[in-house]
């Protein structure tokens, strides 16, 4: 669908983006932008910027995306904690409990819907519902997770995931005692058969995925504090590769991990990033701490 405003002297000066929202009030301003950043917004026949300033008389052609025309983000006050920032990209310090995007069950409280309550500039390549977001963890796993501010960004890193030079490191407490100090896991990942919700080791329709554990700690009353590097990065990798080997992950119930030590979600913290900055070009290494909840739990196993 495609529809033709007429800028008026009474919106002058404002940000394009800004402007549409007042000629239409039913799309809010990240969507708007949104269509601006895919191209899918002409002033006076020209691609240009969502901080485009409009003028009297400009010509804007609109053609909306119908596949998301009904999503409208609504902003989530929410402070984030950023542990690096410049004009491209950011990383933040996720904390347990916070989804990363809207989906089912969770529309207006998501990390997407707080980075527009901040206002930050964000990628439009995955879809308004996923804007800036390259990769993630789940709700319930807390760390760093970066997030692209332009298009540009967005693809470089995503060729990083998938040549697997990006490097994600992640700390987790789980079930039993490894013996070996350092494994690799190979199995491949796909949807659970029986539980749409799961992910499971499917050797025949799954995706190729590889973890690397390197053992930390081993706690007599047998628990083991593992290292984890992701050599791909499929849903729920480490969550279902160790569940494969016996040592589900503490809190974890969905994959048959205990909850008597800890009951609120899996005990599984992305503690570590490395990645070639595209702008920049330099490599950024990342390393944040254990959240306090972690610690708490490590120090009544010791």
């Amino acid at each position: 669908m495609e529809k033709k405003f007429l800028i008026n002297k009474n919106i002058e000066t404002l940000r394009l983006d800004k402007a549409l929202t007042l000629l239409n009030e039913k799309y809010s301003r990240e969507y708007f932008s949104f269509l601006i950043k895919k191209g899918n917004v002409l002033v006076n026949n020209k691609i240009v910027s969502p901080s485009y300033k409009v003028r009297e008389n400009d010509e804007v052609i609109v053609t909306f995306d119908e596949k998301e025309t009904n999503l409208n983000l609504k902003p989530y006050e929410f402070k984030l904690d950023i542990v690096y920032q410049d004009d491209d990209l950011l990383v933040i310090n996720k904390p347990k409990g916070l989804v990363v995007h809207p989906g089912s069950g969770h529309i207006d409280d998501t990390l997407v819907n707080a980075l527009i309550y901040n206002k930050i500039e964000l990628s439009s390549v995955n879809g308004l519902s996923r804007v800036g977001i390259v990769h993630r963890i789940d709700k319930d796993t807390s760390g760093l997770l970066l997030i692209a501010k332009n298009d540009y960004t967005h693809n470089e890193i995503a060729k990083e995931l998938k040549d697997h030079s990006m490097k994600r490191s992640y700390i987790a407490l789980v079930d039993g005692i490894i013996e070996e100090n350092d494994l690799k896991i190979v199995g491949k990942i796909g949807r659970d058969k029986t539980n749409r919700l799961k992910m499971a080791i499917d050797s025949k329709n799954g995706k190729d995925a590889i973890t690397h554990v390197h053992v930390l700690e081993r706690f007599k009353n047998q628990y083991t504090l593992i290292k984890c590097e992701l050599e791909t990065g499929r849903t729920h990798q480490i969550r279902v590769h160790l569940s494969s080997i016996k040592h589900p992950l503490v809190g974890d119930s969905i994959y048959g991990g205990s909850n008597h030590l800890y009951n609120n979600g899996q005990l599984l913290h992305a503690y570590k990033l490395v990645f070639f900055h595209p702008t920049l070009k330099r490599e950024i290494s990342l390393e944040i701490p254990l959240p306090s909840y972690f610690l708490e739990i490590l120090e009544k196993l010791k």
